[in-house]
């Protein structure tokens, strides 16, 4: 068909990822363009001169900046494996699950890493609180888009390898199985998908750069 795609995305960026799903998904082909945060390109900032991060999807020349915004773009655009359901309600309640994930349950899971003693109890109290809406979303379901990744899966996918890597740096259980069975078997099935686990970044890599000091 003659059209131009390209991504702006850096090799770790959770956001950036949704995108690269949600192409491999559609079978649309791109060319990825890294980009290094502490030396933006002269396109990042042509592209996205508001905000100056990613993603940033380039359609035929034509930048969308913001991951919920470019989904939405894509799946207008190329109308096969829909994300969205079709029906408005689903539509809507799958956006505010997507920005649920952003707003409370990803700052939430930062809070529990990056918190020392009785703040990081507290932390890990109101991450639970916030998985627990999620684990009831997801019961009876392997995903959230029903049988198949959808919207919502692709939002709140850096839980199913982000989690994992701060239990680890930490040495505190986030997501325990026994507790969020229907989540917890989420991020395995997620995690496992053939599109979803050959994009994943290196995870040594992700280790060192949040054992790092910001």
């Amino acid at each position: 068909m003659g059209e131009e795609v390209k991504l702006f995305r850096t090799w770790s960026s959770r956001f950036a990822l949704r995108i690269v799903w949600a192409l491999e998904i559609k079978g649309i082909e791109y060319e990825a363009v890294f980009e290094d945060l502490s030396n933006k390109s002269a396109l990042l900032l042509q592209y996205n001169p508001v905000h100056k991060k990613v993603p940033i999807l380039v359609h035929n020349g034509r930048p969308v900046a913001e991951s919920f915004v470019i989904l939405e773009y894509i799946d207008e655009t190329w109308k096969q494996t829909p994300l969205l359901p079709e029906d408005p309600y689903e539509r809507a309640m799958a956006r505010f699950w997507a920005k649920f994930g952003d707003d409370k349950v990803l700052t939430s899971v930062w809070n529990v890493f990056i918190k020392q003693g009785k703040e990081q109890e507290e932390a890990l109290v109101a991450a639970t609180e916030n998985l627990k809406f999620l684990e009831e979303e997801m019961k009876g379901k392997k995903f959230f888009g029903g049988d198949r990744i959808g919207y919502v899966d692709l939002a709140l996918g850096f839980l199913a390898n982000l989690i994992s890597i701060f239990e680890e740096i930490i040495g505190l259980k986030i997501v325990d199985e026994e507790k969020f069975p229907s989540l917890y078997s989420w991020m395995q099935d997620f995690a496992e998908a053939p599109i979803i686990r050959g994009n994943w970044p290196p995870r040594d890599k992700m280790i060192v750069k949040f054992q790092s000091p910001s």
